[in-house]
């Protein structure tokens, strides 16, 4: 699934990764197959009703709010209306549509996210809920709000697949999407299969840690197209928080019409790494449009690296991306000599915002 010119990655065998990712985040990013079955069903058992809407809103922050842009690149040309992210605590002007509302949260104390959720509620919005638990839950099952239940004691950046699942089964509990179940859990097989072949005792040139290997010591900026885009914006946010490196996204074709510039320009002497994520679904203008722009990264002097989906359906692509770029970011962290799994500057941030509000009430 990777073209890259590298050598053994040295570093990364099973020992090295035990060692440094010592609080094992490793083992909720391989069981994402085995997440996306209990997903499933979960959402059944949430007995979402049947309606017409108009729209999906979606509203979230962070590894709570990927899950909709997942679900949409999952959808495709299958989704017969808008299905809108909303990161931050305003949910207008789509409460005066008539749209669904879902509210995802993994914590359900989610400050935007709870905000959002009031906001529907006043505008007598119907809305749907994703969360472990919290405020959020507790708002919910007071109005009668459907709750899509996710299990405690992930991160919640690894619980990708539950508010993935929530995102498409709020979207056919809506008429916008048909039942993508079986879809679905054949994407879970496949992503249990790679998740076997790419895990901590994978050989050290396997697609995830020789992607790891070649952007140590550089800024990646992973580029996405139609489908592979959402993928893209998960890769930059994992790299974030796993490795704790800084690493960016681009979405194709707008990068065409104002960042390549930037490429021709210093981008060698700031240590970028362009990394284009393909698809063999993609429309063939946009896989010659992705080829395009790789050979005008290489006339830059660059050599953009390729990662691509696997699988025969939108969601196996998808996925597959999802759990390659996951365990990526893991290697890269543990080439780092970083334990991918705490977030302290996201939890001294919240602490501090939390001091703020609670000073100005």
């Amino acid at each position: 699934m990777t073209r890259a010119a590298s050598q053994l990655v040295v570093g990364l065998d099973g020992a090295r990764v035990r060692a440094v990712d010592s609080s094992r985040l490793i083992d909720d990013v391989v069981l994402l197959g085995h997440q996306l079955e209990d997903a499933l069903w979960r959402a059944e058992a949430a007995g979402l009703p049947q309606r017409r809407a108009p729209a999906l809103v979606v509203c979230g922050m962070g590894g709570s709010a990927i899950g909709a842009d997942l679900a949409r690149a999952i959808a495709g040309e299958r989704l017969g209306g808008p299905l809108v992210t909303v990161r931050g605590d305003d949910p207008r002007p789509w409460l005066a549509t008539g749209a669904l509302v879902l509210c995802s949260s993994y914590s359900g104390a989610t400050a935007e996210t709870l905000a959002c959720f009031d906001a529907a509620r006043r505008a007598g919005a119907d809305l749907v809920v994703a969360t472990t638990g919290g405020p959020l839950a507790e708002r919910a099952r007071a109005s009668g709000v459907p709750v899509i239940g996710i299990p405690q004691g992930l991160e919640p950046r690894c619980a990708v697949a539950y508010v993935t699942v929530a995102a498409l089964a709020a979207a056919q509990s809506a008429g916008l999407v048909p039942d993508l179940a079986d879809e679905l859990a054949a994407a879970a097989r496949t992503t249990t299969a790679l998740a076997a072949q790419w895990g901590s005792d994978s050989p050290q040139n396997t697609g995830p840690k020789r992607l790891a290997g070649d952007l140590a010591g550089r800024v990646p900026v992973f580029h996405g197209i139609g489908l592979t885009a959402a993928a893209a914006r998960r890769f930059k946010t994992q790299w974030n928080e796993n490795a704790k490196l800084p690493a960016f996204w681009s979405e194709l074709p707008e990068q065409n019409h104002n960042e390549i510039c930037a490429w021709l320009g210093e981008a060698q002497t700031a240590g970028l790494a362009p990394v284009l994520l393909a698809s063999e679904l993609l429309a063939p203008p946009s896989r010659v449009r992705l080829q395009a722009t790789a050979e005008a990264l290489e006339r830059a002097g660059f050599n953009p690296l390729l990662v691509e989906g696997g699988g025969a359906t939108r969601a196996e692509q998808v996925l597959s991306l999802v759990l390659f770029g996951d365990l990526a970011s893991v290697y890269a962290a543990v080439l780092a000599g970083r334990d991918p799994r705490p977030v302290a500057a996201i939890t001294a941030l919240k602490e501090r915002l939390a001091a703020a509000d609670s000073e100005s009430s």
